[in-house]
């Protein structure tokens, strides 16, 4: 019987809802396989020692998880592991790398402005850069957070003040606001797998949103949008998961607006719990919660 050693919980803020990925995926596996559930700790390699896992199953979420840093711990342990490697893990999940990528690819994502509090000061001179180089209102975020963690839409009157709160993370990205419908692509490894679309009854798709079911976000699959459209916006998910070097599962987020598909960005560590969008994305398809996670066990590798 095959080992699974499943990862999961963390130290980053997207802690619990690993804990969540991690219980869904333990409670399916375990029907099947020999199931090992293991912080990314000092007890790791004491587990991987003792259990002696065939695969490892990266159920981790935001910093440490998806960033390149466990993958770099984990290509170590020459076991092979699920989800994308190192340095695509690390090019997803920073923001600003990646828009360069998608912009120089000639994928259309929002106009942004990198902000960095060292070296810039938080003032009316800000809000009138702003004003004329995105225009208001904005979405400001982390570099490289996940989840939408720390995100925040904000008109002139209410930026500086949401902009002090992330003063923290030293440099941050600034965003052009992109109204319209919110689509999400799921990507198998060479497989467009297919997409759904989010009506939030919160302002957008954020973290409660994406995790709390008295959010009431509404989940539209099939999406209402033409072949046509469908086409474009899978290719362009599949191209993103391409360009960025990613491996098995990715989760691309867009905003659709005037007929045009605004990529957000791509996960490389998309949610597994009750209310995740792949695993709802993967049921419409036909395939089951098993074998969405035996397809992303039998992708695993080293040398990611």
């Amino acid at each position: 019987m095959k080992k699974i050693l499943i990862l999961g919980g963390g130290i980053s803020k997207e802690r619990e809802i690993s804990l969540q990925t991690t219980k869904q995926v333990n409670k399916i596996l375990n029907k099947k396989y020999r199931t090992l559930v293991s912080e990314p700790n000092e007890s790791l390699k004491k587990n991987i020692k003792k259990f002696k896992p065939d695969v490892i199953f990266n159920a981790l979420h935001g910093r440490y998880g998806e960033d390149g840093y466990i993958q770099s711990v984990l290509e170590s342990f020459k076991i092979k592991y699920t989800h994308s490697g190192v340095i695509s893990s690390f090019l997803a999940m920073n923001k600003l790398i990646s828009k360069s990528i998608f912009i120089k690819h000639k994928l259309l994502t929002p106009k942004y402005h990198v902000f960095n509090f060292k070296k810039n000061k938080i003032n009316q001179r800000l809000k009138n850069l702003i004003r004329k180089k995105l225009n208001f209102p904005v979405v400001i975020k982390p570099i490289n957070e996940g989840s939408s963690v720390d995100v925040y839409i904000c008109n002139e009157k209410n930026f500086l003040f949401y902009l002090k709160k992330l003063f923290k993370y030293e440099e941050i990205l600034i965003e052009k606001y992109i109204k319209g419908r919110e689509i999400q692509v799921a990507i198998l490894g060479k497989r467009k797998l297919g997409a759904i679309e989010l009506k939030p009854k919160r302002k957008f798709y954020d973290y409660k949103a994406k995790y709390n079911s008295n959010s009431k976000t509404e989940h539209i699959i099939p999406v209402k949008i033409s072949k046509k459209q469908m086409n474009k916006v899978l290719n362009i998910a599949q191209k993103a998961h391409n360009i960025l070097g990613c491996k098995g599962v990715t989760r691309s987020d867009f905003k659709f607006f005037n007929n045009k598909f605004y990529l957000l960005e791509v996960n490389t560590q998309p949610g597994m719990t009750k209310l995740s969008l792949v695993p709802e994305i993967a049921a419409y398809k036909g395939i089951n919660f098993l074998k969405l996670l035996e397809w992303i066990l039998k992708d695993a590798s080293i040398n990611r």
